[in-house]
């Protein structure tokens, strides 16, 4: 199938109810307002296709760079896939999970994520900690630098209050990430979260909450599901 087409299929199964909240959380048209129960279902047929995914994202609509990461070739993307699509991640969503999730998936995970966590433009920089989240919830231990994930952490509660909104977003994130996956760091990254206190995002005015990253980690211990990986970032 090609890119137009998907369009078109896409196009009857949006909602103009749902395409309001998707506005509400900073989702730029053009969007169709179609679930994500709805793009799974597609998912689901096509699997994986790189080319397809590339296309999908160049249209520019919101429900179709979803579905693009969906559905993309993580093992195919290049650096230059990756961060063509960084850059123009038009919302949150986008920059950070979409963008996140492919990058994560790929051979490339972890050098972007160094790369984009030091860019000025706020949601690249958002992208790159959001990646190194991905990186920690699917990664096996072994395969993860525990001491640069340690230097990470400390960046976050020296620098957390003084970055941008999203930014701050994210950073408590990533807190919850590795004291989530990372069972070695789960103390660390509470003993951090402590020092930090409750972190301020401003929300855009939705019910949006952001969570308060000893509370959430503590529950994450209570379940027993510390150090338990996710199969796949996407979601």
């Amino acid at each position: 199938m090609t890119a137009q087409e998907i369009v078109q299929e896409l196009k009857p199964l949006g909602a103009d109810s749902y395409r309001k909240v998707l506005r509400n959380h900073g989702i730029p048209d053009p969007c169709f307002g179609v679930k994500v129960d709805e793009l799974k279902k597609i998912q689901k047929r096509i699997k994986k296709d790189y080319q397809l995914a590339l296309d999908l994202y160049d249209t520019g609509i919101y429900d179709a760079r979803y579905l693009a990461g969906l559905i993309a070739d993580d093992a195919r993307m290049a650096k230059k896939d990756l961060q063509h699509w960084v850059e123009q991640a038009n919302c949150d969503t986008l920059a950070e999970y979409t963008v996140p999730w492919v990058a994560s998936e790929s051979p490339h995970g972890r050098e972007m994520a160094r790369e984009w966590l030091e860019s000025k433009k706020e949601h690249i920089a958002a992208a790159g900690w959001a990646t190194f989240s991905s990186l920690v919830a699917i990664k096996d231990d072994a395969e993860l630098d525990l001491a640069e994930l340690k230097q990470l952490l400390a960046r976050v509660q020296k620098t957390i209050h003084q970055q941008p909104n999203r930014v701050r977003h994210v950073m408590n994130g990533f807190i919850i990430a590795v004291g989530s996956y990372v069972k070695a760091l789960t103390k660390l990254a509470l003993d951090t979260a402590a020092k930090i206190g409750p972190v301020s995002v401003e929300m855009g005015g939705t019910a949006c909450k952001v969570p308060f990253a000893p509370d959430y980690i503590k529950k994450v211990q209570q379940r027993g599901a510390i150090g338990k990986k996710r199969k796949t970032a996407k979601c």
